[in-house]
């Protein structure tokens, strides 16, 4: 298997605001090989324009994607995947099945997307265990959603895994346990299988979908590979010139 290259164009961030709901930053990953390039996950609205400056820091505009790989149906992760009209779509079978019979609801699924994504004919729906693309198996890891998909990719030595919101941080992958989930026992189960998978190949990376990429020290501990970067900008003078710059990476005392 010759190798992909892999680059995170978004970094996602585990945290939520504390009276505004979600943040919706999540990970955005390139992958390119195999005569493909490809985005694991495309992100929610607000990441539009940092996604599109990313792809042409890389050479690349939305024409040129030829696959996008959905975690799951919820709109942090899937809305964007309207933006590259030559891309064939993945995602689970058992999630785009589940997510297109719910009633709208006040719940993360973008109600008119997951329609499009059931019914256009750039969609492919993905099953358990198999290689849908060459190098890249998917495993059903439900609990956070019913048909949420953990995907690894073999790059020869190591793997990369991708969990998207089976195991948003590290938190989640130290502690076994999931907050917003559909099924808490099934996403203990499925952080099992992430762990399992993670350790058959020492020096493999993990891409969560709300954290900095990840992989083993030598006691089998999770640690950051990268930086940590978040912060956000406000307005709280009279001056529209002047903002504050909040960082979000600090831990507090």
């Amino acid at each position: 298997m010759s190798s992909y290259q892999v680059d995170v164009l978004i970094q996602g961030f585990p945290g939520r605001s504390v009276c505004h709901g979600g943040l919706g930053w999540s990970s955005v990953s390139l992958i390119r090989g195999h005569g493909r390039t490809i985005l694991l996950d495309v992100g929610a609205f607000g990441m539009r324009k940092p996604l599109e400056k990313s792809l042409k820091n890389h050479g690349l505009t939305a024409l040129d994607i030829t696959d996008v790989i959905l975690t799951h149906a919820h709109y942090d992760h899937a809305v964007n995947f309207v933006l590259f009209p030559n891309a064939t779509v993945w995602i689970g079978e058992v999630e785009i099945d589940w997510a297109a019979a719910q009633e709208p609801g006040f719940n993360p699924l973008p109600e008119l997307y997951v329609k499009e994504l059931s019914t256009s004919s750039r969609v492919q729906k993905v099953k358990h265990q198999e290689e849908f693309i060459p190098g890249i198996t998917a495993f059903e890891v439900p609990g956070h959603t019913p048909g949420h998909l953990l995907f690894v990719l073999d790059n020869g030595e190591t793997n990369i895994l991708f969990t998207g919101d089976s195991a948003k941080n590290k938190a989640e992958l130290i502690c076994r346990k999931v907050i917003d989930t559909e099924d808490p026992m099934e996403s203990a189960a499925s952080i099992e299988l992430i762990w399992e998978k993670w350790l058959e190949k020492p020096g493999s990376l993990l891409i969560p979908g709300h954290d900095v990429t990840m992989v083993l020290d030598e006691n089998q501990h999770p640690v950051h590979v990268g930086t940590r970067t978040a912060g956000i900008y406000a307005w709280f003078t009279e001056n529209i010139e002047h903002s504050d710059v909040f960082d979000l990476t600090k831990v507090p005392a």
